[in-house]
Parts: C-alpha cells; structure tokens; sequence
C-alpha cells in the first residue's frame, strides 16, 4: 500500500522508553502549545524494561537517580522490570501521555527537506503492514542505543549438537522453566548478574562461564540512609532528594576514583566482594579483572544475592573459554565438559545508529560515521534534530535531564528569534579539527563498543564536538552551554 501523509506535528519523538517518556514530558511541562507524538515499535511503553522479560530483570543503577528528577521514586533503590514499568505508566498517566504514543509503529526511514524544512517519516504498522508517512519540524531520536531485535551471539562449534535449550537473556521464552534443571550462563556482565541468582532460587544447579572476570558491587537494595531516615517520618520529596544526591555522590565517588586512583578502586571493589565469597575460592582466578575499574560498567548485585548462591552451593563460576558445544553441554579449553539443560548466552548486544534507520538529507543519505557529535545530543550537518543518550557508568536519566534541559533551551530559542531551524556546524577554526571514535577504548572498552564502534558517529578534540563526559562533568557545563557556539540558526 502506498504511503500517505496522514498527520503532521511539531516535534516527533522516536521511542516511548525512559528517554521518549522523558522527552514527552519536558514538551508537556514547557511547551505546551507545541504539538507531539511518540513512535513506538513495540505494543506497550518502557523500551528495555518492556523488552527484556528474563527471570529476575531489574535495575542495575538505584531508582533514585535513574528516576526521573521531576517525579520522586518511592520504594526500594534496586527495583524489578515490572516496578520501573509502573513508574513509567505512571509518568504517562499523570502528565496524560497516552493519547500521543502510536503503538506497533516502527519508522522505516527518515528524510529532511531544506526546502519545507521539514522531517518525513516513512512509517509501519507492524500489526497489519499498513504504511503511513508523517511531517514533523524537529525530530528527538530516543530510540535506545543497541539493535532490540537481534541480541548478539558468537558463534560456536557444535551448537547444533546441543541437546537441550538454547536461550539469549533479550528474546527470553515465557514458557522456559528452568525448574530442576542444570543452567550454564555464558557471560559475566550484569545481565548475567541478575540471571543467576534468579534461576539458582528454583535449578538444580547454575554455573556461570566467563572468559575473564568482572568487578562487582554488592549495594544493598535498601540504603542504609533511607532506613536511618524512615522513622523521622519526613516529606517524602525530601527523602527522594536526600537519597537521590547520596547516590550522586557515591556514583561521582566511583568514577571519579576510577579515573584518578583506579588502583584504590580495584582493591575496594575486590575486597568488598572477599568476604562474601564462599571459603577456598579462587578469587584472583575468577574475581580480578584484567582492565580497571569502570573500563567496562560494575555489575551491581543488591544485597550481594549472586555471592549468597554460591555460598548456599546453588551456582558457581568457571573461567575459561569454550572449545565446543557437546550433546550434554559445553567442553571449555581446559577439557572440562559442564553440562547443561538450559544454556543462557548472556553474551551482550549489538549498538544501532539511531535505531539503524536510514536518514537522508535534502536526497543524500547520510553516513553517520563522517559527522561528529555537538555535545552528545546533536550531529553535526544535522538540522532540527536531537537525541537521547544517557550515561554507561552512572544511571542513564540523570544525562537525559540534563540533555531535556538544553535541548528545552535551543528550542526556547528559537521560539524566542522565530528561527524554525537549528544545525549543529563546524566552525572555520575547526576545519583541520582530528576526528576521534565515538568513545576512546582507553576510556570504555566493553565487547560491544569494539564490535560497533565502526558504525557510529565520531567525536572531535575539542568543545562543543566531545561526549561521554562524567555527571560531574556534564552537570556543570550542560547548563551553561553557549547555544550559539557551534549552533547555526535561520
């Protein structure tokens, strides 16, 4: 069926996630006049945590600064999928949301046009494979940052002769039980984290296989401050706001550490773990990565559950690599064959370029990886759009506020001047400017940055034109941007 522009509005936000929701609400609360809509591919908001439905699935970053700083979170500071999804239909509900989010609708391709200025949106309709086309004056991409649909799995030899049931944590079966049966987690990130101690309360047995160990933190699910501050019965934005800049500093605390004294890091995540740890384990072996701390994100484990499954003799660790899958499970380097009923490949995910939609400008397509970032939330040569991207070692929504406020900002702007465009332009002294990759390995080298990085836009040496700056960083120079420096209006 050919496309028809059916509906044309102000802003078009791609994603009803944590970020889209974000987005939907900053429009709403200051720009009321403007009208919006958000494209969701799915059949319910939450992105992640509408997605990602394997046992036990919760946060690993507390809810007090992973909410969002207008709405106060109540409960526990480590929360289930299914809680955060309540949060976020509340979100919805209370600043009436729901009539702009279009369900099962997955955009298709993405064009500007100079000449109308204006963005079209080639649209499906997953249910019935009807296409639509909308018009939008801004586009706020906040589609996630890694491909939902196809999960990232290496290829073995002799999966094929495997037995039992191969399963990857993203595309988790509804019905798998896992009751009675022998479990073998591949991977040692923070997916795994939550998979083990979820699936040893009711295996016979879980054995996670890594090739290398990670650094992990037991933070307990209830702070102890919040505890302390129950029985004084105060406000209960007070709490929140109390709470929230606890977790701030104790996240600043982290990653600044890691930066500037990685070594006194290292021995205090790997000596808060020591005790917990059941007698005679092998803790260099299996426990004392072979990066710094916050090279790759600290797997969280609330109140130190994983460690309590292996004390209880419910799951243990194995490093080494895998040779071959057998009929009964998994023969790793060293001869060992583990056997399973249930392989989980925890393996990771693939990084999408702005949901891998294909963007033109004015007829050209555009190739992201020969434009470069204005402050992580524009691309430069890009007009009238942003996008959503939070943080890798704090909590995601802290970033994403702080992007709402600027973006907030620019479009203030050009209300106030009565531009109807913005683009992020390189300046005459940034014409021989080096162009870096999207994040410095040195900086970030999880398995999936390496497998992408290819793929993604760049970064320069200079401001406006870096990201992936820390929250106490960003929370400092994103309020005082200079919206006219690398900004061209008309």
């Amino acid at each position: 069926m050919a496309a028809t522009t059916t509906e044309h509005v102000d802003v078009l936000i791609v994603g009803a996630g944590v970020s889209g929701i974000g987005a939907a609400h900053r429009l709403r609360e200051e720009f009321p006049e403007r009208s919006f809509v958000l494209l969701e591919a799915q059949d319910a908001p939450g992105g992640t945590w509408w997605t990602h439905r394997f046992p036990g699935a919760r946060s690993d970053s507390d809810l007090f600064t992973y909410g969002y700083r207008h709405k106060p979170w109540k409960g526990p500071s480590i929360a289930a999928g299914g809680e955060i999804l309540s949060y976020l239909r509340e979100v919805i509900d209370e600043d009436d949301l729901a009539g702009h989010i279009r369900y099962h609708h997955r955009v298709a391709a993405l064009s500007w046009s100079s000449e109308e200025n204006l963005w079209t949106a080639d649209v499906t309709r997953t249910e019935t494979g009807e296409t639509l086309r909308m018009t939008a004056s801004f586009l706020w991409m906040c589609q996630g940052y890694y491909n939902h649909d196809e999960p990232y799995t290496p290829e073995w030899p002799g999966t094929e002769r495997f037995a039992g049931t191969v399963v990857h944590p993203q595309s988790w079966p509804s019905d798998l039980d896992v009751t009675g049966k022998k479990v073998l987690v591949i991977g040692s990130g923070a997916t795994a984290a939550t998979v083990v101690p979820a699936t040893a309360a009711t295996a016979e047995h879980v054995t996670m296989l890594q090739r290398s160990p990670s650094y992990w933190f037991p933070a307990p699910t209830v702070h102890e401050l919040a505890t302390m501050l129950e029985p004084l019965d105060l406000p209960g934005e007070w709490t929140h706001e109390i709470l929230r800049r606890t977790y701030v500093q104790q996240l600043d605390w982290l990653a600044t550490t890691g930066r500037d004294d990685p070594d006194a890091l290292h021995e205090f995540l790997v000596e808060s773990i020591r005790p917990l740890l059941p007698e005679g384990t092998d803790v260099e072996k299996h426990f004392v990565p072979r990066y710094r701390p916050w090279q790759q994100r600290i797997a969280f484990v609330p109140d130190g559950d994983f460690f309590a499954a292996m004390r209880e003799g419910k799951a243990s660790v194995v490093t080494d690599t895998i040779s071959e899958f057998t009929e009964k499970g998994v023969q790793v380097s060293s001869g060992e064959v583990i056997e399973a009923d249930v392989v989980v490949t925890a393996t990771g995910f693939d990084l999408a370029v702005f949901g891998d939609i294909p963007f033109t400008v004015d007829g050209e397509p555009v190739d992201f990886t020969r434009h470069v970032t204005w402050r992580g939330l524009m691309i430069s040569d890009i007009p009238n759009m942003a996008y959503a991207f939070g943080y890798f070692r704090h909590s995601w929504t802290l970033r994403i506020d702080l992007v709402n406020d600027l973006i907030g900002r620019i479009l203030a702007r050009m209300d106030e001047r009565g531009d109807r465009v913005v683009v992020p332009t390189l300046r005459a002294q940034d014409a021989d400017m080096p162009r870096l990759p999207w994040v410095s390995e040195d900086n970030f080298n999880p398995g999936y940055i390496g497998r992408s990085q290819h793929r993604m836009f760049g970064q320069g040496d200079r401001e406006p034109w870096t990201h992936m700056h820390e929250h106490d960083v960003d929370r400092v120079e994103l309020p005082k941007a200079d919206l006219d420096d690398g900004l061209q209006y008309r």
